[in-house]
C-alpha cells in the first residue's frame, strides 16, 4: 500500500480541519486459535467534528478487506472510498459519526495484533502493539499523536480468556448465540492518543493487587494493579517483586509530580515476540517477556527490568497525560521517560548503581548513534511516519535523557519538577511543542532557556573534552599543575562544523592512598562554553594520578585522557575505589579504542586484567561485550586468532575463579559462549558443560546458557542436527525454539547459509522473533561463507522495504548487511569492496524511502569504522 507512510503535512492539514470526540471499537477474535483464519472482524465508531463543513478528509485502516463504510446514516461505496491504507470521507457535516467495519489482520511481526501460538502447549496468545502507526492495523482511525479522543473497547473472544484493555472491565457477557465464546465491555478511557490503546486476549496467567495513597489534602487514590504473563511462563513469574516495584514507583511518582495517576487501573503484561523494551499504554503497559526470567538472571538484568518497569510508569504523565503534537518532539516523551526511569531506580528502590549504569550502558549507545552521518537534532526533523519509525534512537531516548540530566544541575532540580508541575496542569489530556515545555521551565526556574534550548536540543554530535596539562617541578621535585586548558571538540557529524555547547563540570584529582587505592582527593566545578578555558582553580596543586574531566558524569560528553592520566588508568584501573569514577574510564578507554586513537587490542588487554576486579555487574557486563565487538571488528584479523585465545583462554580461567553462583560468574559463562563462536581452545569445556562430564561449582546450566553453548558449538561445526533436535525436545519454550533457530542458522555450511537467507528474505513464515533469530546465526560464518550474499542484499533492498511492513523489513536490511568484513590486503578502507558496492547502491538509488537509505547509511558507518580501527592497529 503506497500510501501508508502518512506525511507530516497531511497529518497537520487533517488536525486543522477536524476534531475527535469519541471512538467505541469492536473486535471479534473468535477466530484466533484456528492458525488457518487470517483475521478478525473489527468495527469502529468514530464521532469527531469538522472545522469547514462540506470538506473531506481521510481515515487510515490497514486491512484484509473493508467491507462496510457509513458516514453519517449514508453508506459509501467502498470501491470508491477505499484506496489502500486510506478511506475517504467527503462532503463533511459540523458534526460526524462514521463506521467502519472490515477484516482485520493478525500479524506475526509485532505490528498491531500480534498472534503468538506457545509452543510449550499450543495455546493462542494476542496483544497489540501500535507505536508509531499500527492501530490502523487494527481499527478504523485518524492515526496520529494529536487527535486525541475517548476509547471503547468491546472484545468478543473465547470464554476462558482473559481479556483486558485500557479502560476497567465494565461487564463480561455470554453469547447468546456461541456459548464458547463472551463479549467484554471496557469502560471509555480518559483522551488518548491510538498509538497508546491496547488490548490483550489469550488464556494468560493474571495476577492481582492494588496501591493507594491519601494526598496532604485528604484526598485518597486507590489503583487496581495486575500483572499478566503467558501460563507456560507463570512458574518463573516473580509477580510479588514487580508488584514491589509498581508501587515503589507510583508513590514516587506520584509525590514527584503532584499529580495524581489519572489512568484508574495499572495493568501490566509481559508478552511474546515483543518488538520493543515496553509500551506505556495508560493502564495496560506492555513488556517484553524476556522480562519474565526463566534462567538464571544477574542483578543488572533486574535493574534493567526496573529502570524499564519506571521508564514506561513515567510515560503516564510525560507522553500520556501530555503528548507531542507530531513525532519532531518525540522526545517530549521519551527523553523525560529515560531520565526519570533512571531516578526512579536510584530514588525509590534498593539500588544505588543507577546512574552508574547510565553513564556505562545508555550514554554509550547515544555516543555511538551521534557520531553517525545521520544523526540528528534532539528535537528532529521528522516529515512522516518511515522517518518517525527510525527515530526511536540513541538520540532521542539517551542522548535527551542526558541533556535532561544537565537541564536539571542547570536551572537546580526543583525548579525542574515545578515547571513539570505545570506543564501537566496546564496541558492534561493535551499535546503540545518544545516551546510549551520550556516555557514552564523558564517560569519555574526565572532563566531564559532560548539559548541553551538551541545549543543543546537543535545541534548534532558530540563533543569530546580533554584537559591539556603544564606543570612545573618544585625543589622537592613534586609536579605542580601551572596551567590546565579545558578543550572542547565538538564538530557536527553532517556538516562538520564545530557547535561548541556549555557544559557545566566537575573536574576530579585523584591519587593512591595508603593502601594503594586511587581516590578523589580534590575536585572542581567549572563552566566550559567555547572550545577552550583555562581552568585557574588547579593552578598550583599537586599534579594529580589522574585527572578526571566529567567526574561524576555530569555533562553529555566524551572524555580523553591525558597521557598521565591514562598511564595511570591502563595501570592501575581496579584500583578507582569510585564505581562512577571506575565506569568514566572505561568508558574512555572504549571510545578511544573504537575511535581509532589507540590500537583495540589494548582495550581487550584492559579488559583481560582488569574485569575479573570490576564489582559492578552491569560494567562488568558491558566491558565485555564491547571486547567481544572489538575482537570481531575492530582487531585486524593479522592479531585476531591469537587475541581471541587468549581471551577465551581467560573467560574460561574466570569462570573458574568467580565466586560460585555469582553474577560475575554467569557473566564469564556468557561471554565463553559468545567468543567461543569463533574460537574453539575451550569446545571440550563447553561440551562438558553440556552433558554435565564438567561442572563448575555454583553455575547453572540453565537453558539460556545451554543455547548459548549450543550456539558456539554449531558455529564450529561442532553440533549435529540431531543433537540441536533433542535439545529442542527438552525446552519446548519460545526461547528455546528461538535457540534452535539461530543454533541451525549458525552452521558453517553453505547450504545452510542458503537455506537461512531464503527463509529470511524471500520467506514469509517467520515470525519476527524467528526472523533475528535465524539472522544471528547466519552472521556467525566466517566472511568466505558470506561472501555470496553480498550482492544478493543489494539486489534485494528495494523489493523487501516494498513488500514487506516495515518492522520486518528494517530487520532484514540491518541484519543482514555484510557488515563485519576484514581491512583486506589494500589496507585502505576506502577500498573495501562492501563500502564501494554500498556507495554504488546509495549513488543509483538517491530517490529510495529515507528510511530504507538511512538503515544502510549507519551500516556503512559501522563498516567504516570498524576498518579504520583495523587499520590504524595494522599500522596502515
Amino acid at each position: 500500500m503506497p500510501n501508508q507512510n502518512l506525511q507530516r503535512s497531511e497529518a497537520a492539514e487533517r488536525s486543522a480541519l477536524i476534531t475527535t470526540h469519541s471512538y467505541d471499537v469492536s473486535l471479534d477474535v473468535r477466530s484466533a486459535r484456528d492458525p488457518e483464519a487470517a483475521g478478525y472482524t473489527s468495527r469502529s465508531t468514530i464521532a469527531f467534528s469538522a472545522a469547514k463543513p462540506g470538506a473531506s478528509t481521510f481515515l487510515d485502516f490497514i486491512a484484509g478487506d473493508v467491507r462496510s463504510v457509513v458516514l453519517n446514516g449514508v453508506e459509501l461505496p467502498v470501491p470508491d472510498v477505499v484506496d489502500g491504507a486510506r478511506i475517504r470521507l467527503d462532503n463533511l457535516q459540523a458534526e460526524n459519526k462514521v463506521t467502519v467495519t472490515g477484516t482485520a489482520l493478525y500479524s506475526s511481526s509485532g505490528e498491531g495484533m500480534h498472534r503468538f501460538f506457545d509452543p510449550a502447549d499450543g495455546q493462542c496468545y494476542l496483544y497489540t502493539q501500535y507505536e508509531p502507526a499500527d492501530a490502523r492495523r487494527v481499527f478504523a482511525n485518524f492515526e496520529q499523536p494529536d487527535l486525541k479522543a475517548r476509547f471503547t473497547f468491546s472484545v468478543t473472544a473465547p470464554a476462558g480468556w482473559e481479556v483486558a484493555s485500557n479502560g476497567a472491565e465494565a461487564a463480561r457477557l455470554p453469547l447468546a448465540e456461541d456459548s464458547a465464546a463472551a463479549r467484554w465491555d471496557f469502560a471509555p478511557t480518559l483522551p488518548m492518543s491510538t498509538y497508546i490503546t491496547s488490548v490483550l486476549a489469550g488464556p494468560y496467567f493474571k495476577a492481582e493487587d492494588h496501591w493507594s495513597r491519601t494526598d496532604d489534602g485528604g484526598t485518597r487514590l486507590d489503583v487496581p494493579l495486575a500483572l499478566y504473563c503467558r501460563a507456560s511462563m507463570a512458574p518463573s513469574f516473580d509477580a510479588a517483586e514487580l508488584f514491589r516495584l509498581t508501587k515503589q514507583g507510583l508513590e514516587f511518582f506520584n509525590q514527584l509530580f503532584d499529580y495524581p495517576y489519572p489512568w484508574g487501573k495499572y495493568d501490566q503484561a509481559f508478552v511474546p515476540e515483543y518488538n520493543l523494551g515496553a509500551m506505556e499504554n495508560p493502564g495496560l503497559v506492555t513488556f517484553t517477556e524476556n522480562y519474565v526470567f526463566t534462567s538464571r538472571a544477574a542483578d543488572s538484568q533486574y535493574q534493567g527490568r526496573a529502570n524499564t518497569l519506571l521508564h514506561e510508569m513515567a510515560h503516564m504523565w510525560f507522553g500520556d497525560l501530555v503528548t507531542m503534537h507530531w513525532w519532531d518532539d518525540l522526545w517530549l516523551k521519551e527523553s523525560f521517560a529515560d531520565y526519570m526511569g533512571t531516578l526512579g531506580v536510584d530514588r525509590a528502590t534498593d539500588w544505588d548503581t543507577a546512574w552508574v549504569n547510565f553513564a556505562n550502558n545508555r550514554k554509550a549507545w547515544a555516543y555511538v548513534q551521534d557520531q553517525l552521518p545521520t544523526t540528528h537534532p534532539i528535537v528532529a526533523d521528522i516529515p512522516d511516519l518511515e522517518a518517525a519509525k527510525q527515530n526511536f534512537d540513541g538520540i532521542t531516548y539517551a542522548k535527551g535523557a542526558s541533556v535532561l540530566k544537565q537541564l536539571v544541575a542547570y536551572v537546580g532540580f526543583d525548579a525542574f519538577i515545578a515547571g513539570s508541575r505545570q506543564y501537566f496542569r496546564d496541558h492534561e489530556y493535551g499535546n503540545t511543542t518544545l516551546a510549551d515545555l520550556l516555557g514552564a521551565l523558564a517560569g519555574s526556574s526565572g532563566r531564559d532557556l532560548t539559548t541553551w534550548a538551541r545549543q543543546w536540543l537543535r545541534t548534532s554530535g558530540i563533543s569530546t573534552l580533554s584537559a591539556e596539562l603544564e606543570t612545573a617541578e618544585t625543589a622537592d621535585r613534586t609536579a605542580i599543575l601551572e596551567r590546565v586548558t579545558l578543550l572542547q571538540d565538538a564538530p557536527d557529524p553532517v556538516t562538520g562544523q564545530q557547535e561548541p555547547r556549555p557544559h557545566r563540570l566537575r573536574i576530579g584529582l585523584y591519587n593512591f592512598d595508603a593502601a594503594g587505592m586511587l581516590v578523589r582527593t580534590d575536585s572542581v566545578e567549572t563552566d566550559l562554553a567555547g572550545g577552550a578555558e583555562q581552568i585557574t582553580a588547579l593552578s598550583g596543586k599537586a599534579r594529580p594520578a589522574l585527572l578526571l574531566v566529567n567526574d561524576e558524569d555530569l555533562s553529555y560528553a566524551k572524555v580523553r585522557l591525558d597521557p598521565v592520566s591514562e598511564a595511570t588508568v591502563r595501570a592501575s584501573l581496579d584500583r578507582i575505589s569510585d564505581p562512577m569514577a571506575r565506569a568514566l574510564c572505561w568508558s574512555a578507554l572504549w571510545n578511544s579504542a573504537r575511535d581509532g586513537i589507540v590500537p583495540a587490542s589494548q582495550y581487550v588487554d584492559a579488559v583481560l586484567r582488569f574485569a575479573s576486579a570490576e564489582s559492578g555487574i552491569g560494567v562488568l557486563v558491558n566491558i565485555l561485550g564491547n571486547a567481544t565487538m572489538a575482537l570481531e571488528q575492530y582487531v585486524p584479523a593479522t592479531e585476531r586468532e591469537g587475541l581471541r585465545k587468549s581471551f577465551a583462554e581467560g573467560a574460561a580461567r574466570e569462570l573458574y575463579a568467580a565466586e560460585p553462583g555469582s553474577d560475575q560468574q554467569l557473566s564469564w559463562a556468557r561471554t565463553l559462549a559468545t567468543v567461543s563462536r569463533t574460537e574453539g581452545s575451550q569446545a571440550a569445556l563447553l561440551r562438558g558443560l553440556l552433558d554435565g562430564s564438567e561442572r563448575v561449582p555454583g553455575l547453572a546450566v540453565d537453558a539460556e546458557l545451554r543455547w548459548s553453548l549450543w550456539h558456539a558449538l554449531a558455529a564450529r561445526g561442532l553440533a549435529t542436527d540431531q543433537e540441536l533436535d533433542a535439545e529442542l525436545a527438552r525446552d519446548t519454550t519460545a526461547s528455546g525454539r528461538a535457540g534452535h533457530a539461530t543454533a541451525l542458522a549458525a552452521r558453517p555450511e553453505a547450504a545452510v547459509k542458503a537455506a537461512a537467507w531464503e527463509a529470511a528474505v524471500r520467506g514469509t513464515g517467520l515470525s519476527n522473533q524467528l526472523l533475528s533469530a535465524t539472522i544471528a546465526g547466519f552472521n556467525t560464518a566466517s566472511e568466505e561463507l558470506l561472501d555470496p550474499f553480498v550482492e544478493p542484499y543489494f539486489e534485494c533492498l528495494q523489493k523487501v522495504w516494498a513488500e514487506r511492513s516495515i518492522e520486518i523489513a528494517s530487520r532484514i536490511v540491518r541484519g543482514l548487511y555484510p557488515g563485519v568484513r576484514d581491512l583486506g590486503p589494500a589496507g585502505n578502507p576506502e577500498d573495501h569492496p562492501v563500502l564501494a558496492r554500498t556507495d554504488h547502491w546509495l549513488s543509483e538509488h538517491a530517490d529510495a524511502p529515507r528510511a530504507l537509505r538511512r538503515i544502510i547509511i549507519e551500516q556503512r558507518s559501522h563498516l567504516h569504522r570498524s576498518l579504520a580501527a583495523q587499520a590504524l592497529s595494522a599500522g596502515c
